[in-house]
């Protein structure tokens, strides 16, 4: 499963090109030429998104979930048929747009309009990097955790979503994490969180924990090894029990003067 996305897009990028030779064959070479441009740049997210790779930093997306206008336009072939296939995956298969995992706890798949999002003013973990923070939610708490689909967020990413979760819910914020679909980046980063907060012992159970609230979830080999490095790191590091405590990373916090709060109240 850890070749699928290269894959399909490489097949996307290889229906494009023959497309091209297709028209040009007959005379519309410079009618194709947009077929030929979108052929490359899949071939370019082909390469950047395998596993040995993983380069979701080549879109540009930047920590605030916007793009560059440069960006937007130079893999628009590839960020704005994302945002279609969602939109018509998601009226296809009608899954339900976010579940609630436990009290004050949202996962879910990209929040394209407002009605998409979760009760209560959320503070929103965006475990995408080729889907943009729609202007709507600019009063939100965000966090911007990068990841190709099918792929995993790296461990020290897991832990940095973590920690910042479990700064919002000590403070009774609620906590949206989202990926496309709301099935495996999102999942992944969930099942950490629920062990962090003591919900569950580990992230097995807590896959277990989700699926029985969201029974159309899929984490993948790359998911379940991420989890497994984040929990060994967790386990061998000697601040352990201070991060497991989550009133003490309320207190620490609430009062403002740690650094990780200031860096998180320019980003708020």
């Amino acid at each position: 499963m850890g070749l699928g996305l290269s894959v399909l897009i490489a097949m996307k990028a290889t229906a494009w090109m023959l497309l091209y030779l297709f028209f040009s064959r007959f005379g519309f070479t410079v009618l194709a030429i947009p077929l030929l441009y979108a052929s490359l740049i899949s071939w370019l997210v082909s390469i950047a998104s395998h596993p040995s790779i993983d380069l979701p930093m080549l879109l540009g997306k930047n920590p605030d979930g916007t793009f560059p206008i440069l960006s937007t336009i130079m893999f628009s072939p590839y960020l704005y048929f994302n945002r279609a296939f969602s939109m018509a995956r998601r009226f296809l298969t009608g899954d339900e747009p976010y579940s609630q995992i436990c009290e004050g706890l949202y996962v879910g798949g990209w929040p394209a309009s407002p009605r998409l999002l979760p009760p209560g003013n959320p503070a929103i973990i965006d475990c995408t990097s080729e889907f943009p923070r729609i202007k709507e939610f600019k009063g939100h708490s965000y966090l911007c955790v990068p990841t190709w689909d099918t792929r995993a967020p790296q461990p020290r990413q897991i832990e940095s979503a973590v920690k910042w979760a479990c700064r919002k819910r000590a403070r009774n914020q609620p906590v949206y994490v989202h990926c496309a679909y709301g099935h495996g980046r999102s999942v992944a980063v969930m099942c950490a969180l629920l062990v962090a907060l003591g919900v569950v012992e580990n992230w097995k159970a807590a896959e277990k924990y989700i699926r029985e609230r969201r029974p159309c979830i899929k984490m993948n080999s790359l998911h379940y090894k991420a989890l497994e490095e984040w929990s060994s790191s967790r386990l061998s590091s000697p601040k352990r029990n201070e991060e497991l405590d989550v009133n003490s990373v309320s207190q620490s916090n609430s009062s403002g003067n740690t650094k990780a709060s200031m860096v998180e109240n320019k980003i708020d």
